[in-house]
Parts: structure tokens; sequence; C-alpha cells
């Protein structure tokens, strides 16, 4: 009767290995039979960056294939956020997200689809713009991910939402979607929240590490007052200018003798802008913050220490306090956490697509933000596994290694590209996690 009954469980597991192979081959025959349509699709994207809350093109593309593809769809989310539904019977709902938006950086790739595009800022200032953070390829995996789910729709049971969001970049658009009311609007509160997104490491390897994956981030504009003159008589006049560049230098000391050594964190800043003659002493100058913590306790020494900077100079400089520096707070992000079970799972699956060995987990979190987690962030319901996948030319990124560099090239960079062998695989790798998700 043992004997009977370990043949029996022997034949099960034989059986469920079969029906797991078969299902992976298919998911692999899928992403690969459509890869010239994918990878053309991603060079248009590439070729048309849409800055965030500007995505008019883009999810206009998108809403038309999810539509085509019998998702029930809602447009217009937090201003260009869409939507697209796909209930499957009894299940867990999971949503899939893809940010859209590029950035304002000049492409030097040289690439055939290289962006020439330009546009204009909510200031008026026209910007050369890029995909130069991987969202053309966020965009186009999410786009076949929608369509090999519903072709393999008798592989899973549950609710399937594909979400396109706007303004990735200045960290306002997960918030504005919800903000929107998206969720009061027919978008139900998903069980898993997924991601992937480009990173320049070699093609055919992904990140998945466990609890804190990026960064909390602040973005915020400085503007100190002063008072205007003529660039030969300053003794009249209060320069903004020179305590713009005092502030700068003064900011970095918060990092350096406010904040323990052990504590991470970064102050950068990203631009300054002031003036516009050479012998015009201007009345104000803008200094612009992005702020990288991990802890309440390290964003309020950072956003304190600025506001004492600040106000120490213009005490300094015999302001009044109606001419003191004011502060605008424009986007803010908390730390993006990976849930460690789900995380667990997923790394589990991709180890059908991936070599195990590519699958990192044991990486520090990085000094950067994403907004990805404030889709659900607070709902006491929701875990998140957000994916970083390789897309860096395997000989370009081996090359820049030997040569002791991280990578070959960075995120936000002119010279940032991704591979096109990165296509379909990160589609497959998408399906493959979310079939996993959507397992009882």
């Amino acid at each position: 009767m043992i004997n009977k009954i370990l043949i029996s469980f022997a034949a099960m597991l034989l059986a469920g290995n079969t029906l797991q192979a078969q299902r992976t081959q298919k998911v692999h025959q899928l992403a690969y039979a459509d890869s010239a349509y994918m990878v053309e699709m991603y060079k248009d994207l590439h070729q048309n960056p849409e800055l965030g809350f500007m995505e008019v093109r883009t999810s206009a593309i998108i809403a038309k294939r999810l539509k085509a593809l019998g998702y029930e769809l809602i447009t217009g989310i937090g201003k260009t956020g869409v939507v697209g539904i796909l209930k499957n019977g009894d299940g867990p709902v999971v949503m899939y997200r893809a940010d859209m938006d590029c950035n304002s950086v000049k492409e030097i790739t040289g690439l055939a689809y290289a962006s020439t595009k330009t546009m204009k800022k909510d200031d008026g200032t026209e910007v050369p713009v890029m995909h130069a953070c991987g969202h053309d390829a966020h965009v186009t995996w999410l786009l076949q991910v929608a369509k090999m789910m519903e072709k393999m729709k008798s592989e899973w049971k549950g609710t399937l939402i594909v979400l396109a969001q706007p303004a990735e970049e200045p960290m306002t658009g997960a918030k504005a979607m919800v903000n929107d009311k998206m969720y009061e609007k027919g978008v139900p509160v998903p069980d898993y929240l997924f991601g992937l997104h480009t990173t320049p490491i070699a093609t055919g390897s992904v990140k998945n590490g466990y609890g804190e994956r990026a960064a909390g981030s602040d973005q915020l504009d400085v503007t100190f007052y002063g008072i205007g003159g003529h660039g030969s008589m300053p003794e009249v006049s209060k320069d903004p200018v020179v305590m713009a560049c005092n502030a700068v230098m003064r900011y970095q000391t918060i990092i350096s003798r406010s904040i323990a050594a052990q504590d991470a964190a970064v102050l950068t800043v990203g631009a300054i802008h002031g003036g516009g003659d050479n012998n015009v002493i201007p009345a104000s100058v803008v200094v612009k913050l992005n702020l990288r913590w991990f802890t309440e306790k390290t964003r309020t020494i950072l956003l304190d220490g600025i506001k004492q900077i600040n106000e120490g100079i213009a005490v300094a400089n015999g302001l009044s306090k109606e001419m003191y520096p004011s502060v605008l707070m424009k986007g803010s992000v908390y730390p993006q956490v990976n849930d460690t079970a789900t995380a667990t799972r997923v790394n589990k699956a991709l180890a059908t697509v991936i070599a195990p060995d590519n699958i990192i987990t044991n990486t520090l979190p990085i000094m950067g933000s994403e907004d990805f987690n404030h889709l659900v962030l607070g709902n006491g319901k929701t875990v998140c596994d957000y994916v970083w996948v390789g897309t860096a030319y395997p000989e370009t990124y081996a090359k820049a290694v030997s040569e002791g560099k991280r990578a070959p090239f960075y995120n936000h960079n002119g010279n940032y590209q991704v591979d096109l062998a990165a296509i379909p695989l990160g589609a497959e790798i998408g399906v493959t996690a979310l079939l996993e998700l959507f397992k009882k």
C-alpha cells in the first residue's frame, strides 16, 4: 500500500512538472513570436518621448491596444494615466504597473532611432527629451504582457489590472492617480502590486531583493530673494546669486556633519536658475534640490537643516523676514519596499527563465527613488514586488566591469540605452511572475 501511494505521489509530481514545463514553453513562445513587432513598438516609443503628465500620444497607444485586447478601460486618471482590467474568474487581484514619462535629457547614443524631440516644460522652457530611464521598454513590456495574459486565460484565474502611470520622474504620478479616485472609479484594490524596471546590468540578469529596495525622496525648490542692481555697484544691492552659491556649499555640511556616517542620505542640487545678463544682479535665484533618505529622522534632519541654512544666510545679508528664502515642496515619496515572501515566490518562478545565478537578491537598496508603492500605500492589503531587469548589452557590460566601472552607462544620462534582446525577455519575465502571483 505504501509503495502504491509513493508511486501515485511520484506520478502526480511528474505530471505537475510536465504541466509547468509546458506552461513555461508557451510563455517563451508567445513572448518571442512577437519579438520583431515589440522591438518596432519600442523604437517608436523611444523616438517619441513625452514628459510627465504630457504622455498624450503614449497613453493613446496604450488605450487603443488594451481596448482591442478586450480589457475594460479607464482613461484620463491623474490626467494621462490608463488602466486596463481583465476579469478571469475567482482568484487574486494583481496590478501590473509601468511608467510612461521621459526625461529632459539630450540623447547622445547615436542610435538610428534616437530621440531628437524637444518639449516645453511647465515653466515655458524648451528642453531636449529622451527615454533615459527605460520607461519606453516598460510600456512595451506592459502591452505585450497584457496580450500574453489574455491569450493564456486558461492558465490563471483572478483579475489582472495593467496600469500605465504618468509622471514617475517628478514622483507625482502615482499620487495623482490615487488622488483622482481611481479606486472609486472602478479599479479594484490589488492583492499584489508588481512591476519591472530596466537597469544597466547584463541582459539575462535580474535584481529582486527583499525589504527596502529604493530610498525615500523629496524634490524642492528654494528661492533666494535679494535686491537687484547694477553689477558695478553690489554694495547697494543684495545679491541672491552669492546667497545661492553659499547655500549650495553649506547644504553639503548637513550630510557630512549632521547625519551619522552609518545613515544613508544624499542631497543634490540639480539646477540653479537666476539672472540673465552679465552686468545685472538679479532680484531672485531658484535652487532646485532633491533629497534621498530611508528614515523620517534623516528626512527631518535634511529639511530642518535646509531651513536653518536658508534663514542664516538671510540674516547674514541683512534681509527682513519678508525676504527670507521660500521653499516649494514639489514631490515626495517613501522608501520602496519589496515583500519578502512575494519576492521569494517570484524569484523561484523566474528561475525557469533566468539562470538562477543571475537572479540577484543580496544587493543593498539603491539611493534612487520610485513612486511605485504610492499606488497602494497605506491600504493595509497590498504587498509589492518590484524587479530590476538587466537591459545592457552583455559584451558592453562585461567590458565596463573589466575597466572597473559599475555599468557601461547610467540612468538619466544621454547615453542610456536598452539591449533590444531584452524586449521579448522582459515580457517573458513579466508574464512568468504574474502567473506565479495568480496561484492561490
